[in-house]
């Protein structure tokens, strides 16, 4: 037998509240019974009702104003509101507060029951809704993590086992695929989540200079060291240390990198004394690990230290069942609350192009459309004519490189017109511009001066064109 459905009635006459209850009850409903505003809130903190029935007019609070509160309070739980009082402004009222509907005294027995039986299919809906969100989520997200393939969802299940776990971690997969998400999300669903999670990129710093990041220095160690710092190792302590690019590592610092993984201790550069860390180590690379062993660029060694626990992430051409799913997430990221999309016909287009950049181009290509685009719903025809040309194998289609030759573009005017065009839609924002045309202001400056330059060849109307967009973008 189904569970019994858990109806309130809130009204200051008792007599109403006893017909209603007489008849719900005979309709297999549990009825409980309010005769104010106040009491019904405070029933409502105790039992998640299925569906409340309120008057208006009451003393005290009004129903209208008991919706507000029930929707902060129980915002699940649909509210009728009725009064002998009918009028647009009191409907317009209820339908603001957030009530499911309203109905209006005197009214036949089988109003009310219709209307709370449509409130209670409207709520089993929206709980049906969330379930099954709950369960596409589950399957195709884990933390900052997104993909419904099975080699993602492989890579989600290996990091449930090793998460709360102190085994190093070897992260390999192409630039742009993710490695550091995987990192975090290893960092942030294990044990050590309530500590720092310090990430570096070994490839960016001096092999000098990391050293002492990653060791910390003692006052007077070097020209410079004008005080002791402690070093990305203290700074991780009890948590997770990310060094990206292992694989750019210089050997001398492997082989102090190897020491530590050995010994679990660390010696600040120019110190006598080592002292004791607890840190994970967390390593990623792009780069073939095993061939720059061959090649003695890698020590053999370290290598069988880190990749005790081996995660490889493929490349998003491998895997392109993961794009719908990552053009949501994007959308959401970079559509400022609207509710954009993209089409199926669109996201069907996505999964043809071969993402040499990965998830990180394809970021690139969902922010800049949503930019240049004004279509809530975002279609072929509103993707990157460049990028949609490009075939199989990346290389532009013979029909885009015909139309272009057909009008005598060269690649430099393909650029200039898609600069300007990327201006006009961010109203000549420089900064937006830059970000979505991938390079910083200076150079988008610099593009705009060359343009003016060469104007002088080219006519007034140019020149006086280009002014005006370095003047727009000179905010």
């Amino acid at each position: 037998m189904s569970e019994r459905r858990q109806l309130l009635l809130v009204d200051d006459d008792s007599a109403m509240r006893q017909m209603l209850a007489a008849l719900f009850e005979e309709q297999g409903y549990t009825v409980h019974q309010a005769d104010s505003a106040r009491s019904a809130i405070a029933q409502a903190q105790e039992i998640d009702f299925d569906v409340v029935l309120s008057d208006i007019r009451m003393p005290g609070k009004t129903g209208i104003e008991m919706v507000g509160e029930m929707r902060s309070l129980r915002p699940r739980t649909p509210v009728i509101l009725m009064t002998a009082f009918g009028s647009i402004d009191s409907a317009i009222g209820a339908m603001r507060a957030g009530a499911f509907d309203y109905i209006t005294k005197p009214f036949e027995p089988d109003t009310a029951l219709i209307t709370v039986e449509r409130a209670l299919e409207q709520r089993a809906l929206e709980q049906e809704n969330q379930r099954l969100r709950r369960a596409v989520d589950q399957t195709t997200s884990f933390g900052d993590l997104i993909g419904a393939s099975p080699a993602m969802r492989d890579i989600f299940a290996l990091i449930r086992k090793v998460a709360h776990g102190r085994s190093t971690v070897l992260i390999t997969g192409d630039s742009g695929t993710g490695k550091e998400v995987v990192a975090r999300t290893l960092h942030y669903h294990g044990a050590r989540a309530d500590q720092p999670f310090i990430p570096v990129n070994c490839s960016a710093i001096p092999e000098g200079l990391l050293e002492s990041e990653l060791f910390g220095h003692v006052k007077g160690a070097f020209t410079g060291a004008i005080a002791s710092k402690r070093g990305l190792f203290e700074e991780a302590s009890g948590g997770t240390l990310f060094l990206d690019e292992i694989g750019d590592m210089g050997p001398g610092l492997q082989s102090k990198l190897l020491r530590v993984l050995q010994d679990g201790e660390i010696r600040p550069v120019g110190g006598n004394q080592s002292m004791a860390v607890d840190v994970r180590i967390v390593a990623a690379t792009h780069q073939d690990l095993m061939e720059r062993i061959e090649t003695g660029e890698f020590r053999e060694d370290l290598y069988y230290r880190l990749n005790v626990i081996p995660i490889h992430i493929p490349p998003l051409s491998e895997r392109p069942e993961d794009i719908p799913a990552l053009v949501d997430a994007f959308v959401k990221k970079h559509s400022d609350g609207s509710r954009r999309s993209f089409s199926t016909a669109a996201v069907r287009e996505l999964k043809s192009w071969n993402w040499k950049g990965n998830a990180r181009e394809l970021e690139n290509v969902v922010e800049r459309t949503l930019a240049l685009s004004d279509s809530i719903e975002i279609g072929i025809e509103d993707l990157p004519s460049v990028r949609a040309s490009e075939g199989e194998n990346g290389h532009a289609s013979d029909a885009f490189l015909g139309s272009a030759a057909e009008r005598q573009l060269k690649l430099r005017d393909v650029e200039e017109m898609y600069i300007e065009e990327v201006l006009r839609r961010t109203n000549g924002n420089k900064v937006q511009a830059s970000k979505i045309l991938g390079v910083d202001r200076k150079t988008l400056y610099r593009r705009i001066e060359r343009r003016a330059q060469a104007a002088g060849t080219n006519g007034e109307s140019i020149a006086k064109e280009s002014s005006e967009l370095a003047r727009a973008t000179a905010h």
